[in-house]
């Protein structure tokens, strides 16, 4: 069985370890890494950034992308960035990672597209420019790999009005009940959780591998759900 959490409950465990045991730019890096050892890479890598800390574990990634000699482009919807993103935008400038402003037809002929625009907090309405990049991930043709939950989706629900469509999400610390929802299956092929070392604060739900273990409490695993660690569940971290 693995956990099942909240969004509230995410938010309020990544508060307590970052606080407590673990500063926030190692937990950033940790999950690129995550995402990092979760995906087959090869060929060209586009990588599309919001302006919070989802787009930092973008920037994140891309520095490991370039440190294990992969082709990657950084294309950003705002100029806006939060304080730890920045600092991995500076660092992903200073090792000569290309970093574009988003615009229409920018993600042709790329194999990989990874969609950092948006995080588990997400419960408004889309900014034109985010509904715009949503649209254009979806339209790519390439294998699509979102970071933490698909973006424009409600992570308590799944309810998304526009989200984007993966092979592959990632989701870090813990799997949001969101993610578990029939509306969240519409909208992803895969999903693995990359554990970056976040104390729980409370428990919530289980999910468990079959019906003889499914108890109160618990929620029997989804067809789109790997439960297994990463480094099980794919090979990963391959550039061709």
């Amino acid at each position: 069985m693995i956990d099942c959490i909240s969004v509230e409950n995410m938010r309020r465990s990544d508060a307590y370890t970052i606080a407590n045991l673990v500063p926030s730019l190692e937990l950033m890096y940790r999950a690129a890494d995550g995402v990092f050892k979760a995906v087959n890479w090869h060929g060209r890598t586009a990588i599309v950034a919001g302006s919070g800390n989802n787009g930092g574990d973008g920037f994140a990634l891309a520095c490991i992308l370039k440190e294990h000699n992969c082709d990657c482009t950084v294309f950003t919807v705002s100029q806006r960035l939060s304080a730890d993103s920045a600092y991995y935008a500076e660092k992903a400038a200073s090792v000569g990672i290309s970093t574009r402003p988003f615009e229409p037809g920018c993600l042709a002929g790329y194999n990989i597209v990874v969609d950092c625009l948006l995080g588990t907090g997400f419960q408004r309405q889309l900014r034109e420019n985010y509904r715009t990049a949503i649209e254009a991930i979806n339209a790519s043709g390439a294998y699509v790999v979102s970071v933490d939950i698909n973006s424009g989706m409600n992570g308590d629900t799944g309810d998304a009005e526009l989200a984007v469509r993966s092979d592959l999400t990632v989701t870090i610390g813990y799997v949001k009940r969101g993610l578990i929802s029939e509306n969240a299956g519409r909208h992803m092929k895969s999903l693995v959780c990359a554990d970056i070392g976040i104390v729980l604060a409370k428990e919530e739900w289980k999910i468990c591998g079959d019906q003889e273990t499914l108890d109160e409490g618990c929620f029997l695993c989804p067809a789109w759900l790997d439960m297994r660690p990463i480094q099980e569940a794919e090979s990963g971290g391959c550039c061709i």
